[in-house]
């Protein structure tokens, strides 16, 4: 049985579970495209990690998208070292479900990538996502680069401004560098093609994210 009582909050600052030295076992290659998901980011290609709530559902959406080369469910922005699914969902880690997206940058932009970020979940919502409750449930982007960052900063601006249109209320989306992904269990590895009935937690809000000038997807 995994842990029953959520945090609303984080951790402090040095609270958070001990975690291990060692990566969880998980698979290597990817079930849908067979591409080696272990493997360096190839050489042109980038990566981004997402944060929209269950990775189940938000992995299906990007792995559908021309262009990406291998998309890896997992945990970012804790401090736990090499957690479990269970002591990520306990709210101890500190950690966000994430999706790791590698993509060739000539077929698919980061701002394909990230309007489709915006537009498939409700960044509005803090520690959930739905009926999805947990600190673990909250929507983050992870850059790699510095044009991720600016394309993720100017996009949360526009979208903002589409949402409150619409009588939304204010992103609680984190935007930041990437520290450190860690992958998930094997079974959490693009678990709707494996499981094409399994449970989805996604839907947008039904806004679609404006492009700010100069960037286009």
């Amino acid at each position: 049985m995994f842990f029953t009582r959520k945090p609303a909050e984080l951790p402090a600052k040095g609270e958070a579970l001990p975690g291990r030295e060692k990566a969880i076992p998980t698979s290597d290659i990817h079930f849908v495209n067979g591409n080696d998901m272990s493997a360096p980011v190839p050489d042109g290609f980038e990566e981004i990690v997402f944060g929209m709530g269950c990775f189940w559902g938000v992995e299906r959406i990007f792995w559908q998208m021309d262009g990406v080369w291998v998309t890896q469910a997992g945990y970012a922005g804790g401090e736990t070292p090499n957690p479990t699914y269970e002591e990520t969902c306990s709210g101890k880690t500190g950690h966000t479900e994430v999706v790791r997206v590698v993509y060739d940058p000539a077929k698919v932009t980061a701002s394909d990538l990230i309007k489709a970020f915006w537009e498939n979940h409700d960044p509005t919502q803090g520690m959930r996502q739905g009926n999805d409750i947990g600190t673990q449930y909250r929507s983050a982007i992870f850059t790699t680069t510095e044009e991720q960052e600016k394309i993720a900063a100017a996009t949360r601006e526009t979208f903002q401004k589409a949402l409150k249109e619409s009588g939304r209320g204010q992103i609680t989306t984190e935007i930041r560098p990437l520290d450190e992904f860690y992958h998930a269990e094997d079974y959490h590895q693009q678990y709707l093609a494996k499981n094409p009935n399994g449970y989805c937690g996604i839907g947008g809000t039904g806004v679609s994210c404006p492009m700010p000038t100069g960037v286009s997807a």
